[in-house]
């Protein structure tokens, strides 16, 4: 059975470990930045578990924004709880649990929990390679994103309800 739950600072060594092996060390966030991003919005980070082991997690900010610009990923303090847009910073899944749709499961979550609050839809950046999978979920792809994150090249990607 799987549970969803908002992430506290008491899980900041397991989400941190996660998002280390998922992500590369130019795009991973520091403990540092969770640990900003639980304290001022933990009810829009999300992690999925199984019998009271940590499967994935889904967070990110809310914003007026309608794409993502690389000062939110650093500043947990422009999340603005009236924002029109949820945001999607990252999405990862633990190695063992990958290829089971634990991703997709926190993907359908963070937005019927968009929907639920109101907004008018969610945001996210993503490189080539995955647009294809978001598509999947009716995000739209708006092209090259200005977002330098990591020194990549990303794409934003808009699911509007």
């Amino acid at each position: 059975m799987i549970t969803f739950r908002n992430a506290t600072l008491n899980d900041l060594d397991v989400i941190s470990e996660i998002e280390n092996i998922c992500f590369p060390p130019n795009e991973a966030a520091s403990k540092e930045s969770f640990s900003n991003r639980i304290k001022v919005y933990a009810e829009h980070f999300w992690l999925l578990e199984s019998e009271g082991k940590l499967i994935g997690f889904v967070n990110g900010m809310v914003t007026n924004q309608n794409t993502i610009s690389d000062e939110l990923f650093n500043e947990a303090s422009l999340h603005d709880k009236d924002g029109k847009w949820q945001s999607i910073f990252g999405i990862a899944v633990a190695p063992e649990y990958r290829n089971q749709g634990y991703a997709g499961k926190l993907m359908k979550y963070l937005i019927a929990q968009a929907e639920i609050e109101g907004r008018k839809g969610v945001i996210l950046t993503c490189k080539s390679h995955l647009i294809k999978y978001y598509q999947r979920f009716g995000f739209v792809d708006l092209g090259v994103s200005q977002s330098v994150h990591g020194g990549e090249v990303w794409n934003d990607m808009a699911l509007t309800f």
